[in-house]
C-alpha cells in the first residue's frame, strides 16, 4: 500500500483507469497485434512460395529479413499510434474544463505532465510487448540474438518517448486538441520522411562534387542527416556497418570507422529534444504569463494619466493658497 502511494499518483490512478477500463484499448492492442501477424504471416508465404508455388527452405537468412520487415512495420505503427496517443491529453482536459480543477490540486506541474505522459505511454509499450509472440517466429529460424532484439525494444521506448513528449509539448501549447495532434503528426512526419528526403537531396549533390574532386574527403558530413532519421538509426542498430557507409559517399574501402554511429548521434540529439518538450510543458501548462499580464494591466488602470500619485515625481502637487 505504501509503494502504490509512493509511485501512482491520483493522476496516474485516473489515467490507468479510465485508459484500460475502454473497449477501445481493447479493439487497439486487437487491431495492433492482427497487422503486425499478418505481416509476419504474409511475409512466410511470399518467401516460402515465391517460386511458382515451390516451396523455399527457411533459413537463419531469411528469418533475420523478416526480423528487418518486422522492425520497420512496428515502427511505422508506432509512429501512427504515439501521437494520437499524447498529443490531446493536455488540450482535452482544457476542453472538458477540467484542467483549472487539475492545476487546484497539489500535483505539481511537472508531475501532471510526467502522469499524462507515462500513463499514455505505458499503454504504448503493452502494445509492444504483446508482440513478443510474433517476434518469437523468428527465433525458430535463427539469424537474430536476444541482446539484438532487447536493443530494437529499447529503441523502440526511445521513440515512443520522443513523439509523446513532442505530443504532450504541443497539447499544452495549443487549446485546439485537433490542432495539437495536426501539429505532432507534421513534426512525427517531418523527423521520419523529410530527414531521409533531405539525406538523399544532399548526397546526389555530394557525390557529384566529390566525382569532380582530385582529392576527396574520406567521410561526408550528409551522414550526419541520416542520423537525425529514425529509420536509419534503425538500419544502424540491425548491421552496425551501415553507418560507415552512410558516411562514405564514394563506397571506398575504408579501415576507419564511421564519426558517429547513427543510433548514437539520434539518441544524443534527440535527448535534447525530449528533455527540451517536457520543461516547455511544464512552464506553459499554468498560465504564469496571463496571469503577469493581469497584473501589469491592474496596476496601470489603477494609476490614471490623471491623477496625482506621491510617490510619482512627474506630477506636481498643488499647495493650497493662504488668504
Amino acid at each position: 500500500m505504501n509503494w502504490s502511494r509512493r509511485w501512482i499518483n491520483p493522476v496516474i490512478d485516473k489515467e490507468f483507469r479510465l485508459r484500460m477500463r475502454t473497449p477501445r484499448s481493447a479493439v487497439s492492442l486487437m487491431l495492433y497485434i492482427l497487422v503486425l501477424g499478418l505481416v509476419a504471416m504474409g511475409f512466410i508465404y511470399v518467401t516460402m512460395y515465391l517460386n511458382n508455388g515451390n516451396t523455399q527452405r527457411f533459413n537463419s537468412s531469411v528469418g533475420r529479413t523478416m526480423f528487418y520487415v518486422l522492425s520497420f512495420a512496428q515502427l511505422i505503427l508506432i509512429a501512427f499510434m504515439a501521437p494520437a496517443l499524447t498529443a490531446g491529453v493536455i488540450s482535452t482536459e482544457r476542453e472538458k474544463q477540467t484542467l483549472n480543477m487539475l492545476l487546484t490540486t497539489q500535483q505539481s506541474s511537472a508531475t501532471i505532465v510526467l502522469s499524462k505522459l507515462f500513463s499514455s505511454l505505458s499503454f504504448m509499450f503493452l502494445i509492444m510487448l504483446a508482440t513478443m509472440p510474433i517476434y518469437s517466429i523468428v527465433f525458430l529460424y535463427g539469424g537474430i540474438s536476444l541482446s539484438q532484439l532487447l536493443s530494437i525494444f529499447l529503441f523502440y521506448v526511445f521513440v515512443m518517448l520522443l513523439l509523446g513528449s513532442l505530443g504532450v509539448m504541443f497539447s499544452t501549447i495549443f487549446k485546439k486538441t485537433m490542432i495539437s495532434i495536426i501539429v505532432t503528426y507534421g513534426v512525427g512526419l517531418f523527423i521520419f520522411i523529410v530527414t531521409g528526403l533531405l539525406y538523399l537531396f544532399f548526397l546526389s549533390i555530394t557525390s557529384r562534387s566529390f566525382s569532380s574532386s582530385p582529392t576527396p574527403p574520406a567521410y561526408s558530413w550528409v551522414g550526419y542527416i541520416l542520423g537525425l532519421n529514425p529509420g536509419g538509426a534503425l538500419i544502424s542498430l540491425l548491421e552496425p556497418t551501415f553507418s560507415k557507409s552512410a558516411f562514405n559517399v564514394r563506397q571506398t574501402t575504408l579501415n576507419s570507422q564511421a564519426p558517429i554511429q547513427l543510433w548514437l548521434e539520434f539518441m544524443l540529439v534527440y535527448s535534447v529534444v525530449i528533455i527540451g518538450s517536457i520543461l516547455i510543458s511544464i512552464r506553459r501548462i499554468r498560465p504564469v504569463r496571463g496571469r503577469r499580464n493581469r497584473m501589469k494591466i491592474d496596476r496601470h488602470s489603477h494609476t490614471s494619466p490623471g491623477s496625482s500619485s506621491d510617490s510619482d515625481p512627474e506630477v506636481p502637487v498643488m499647495q493650497p493658497k493662504s488668504s
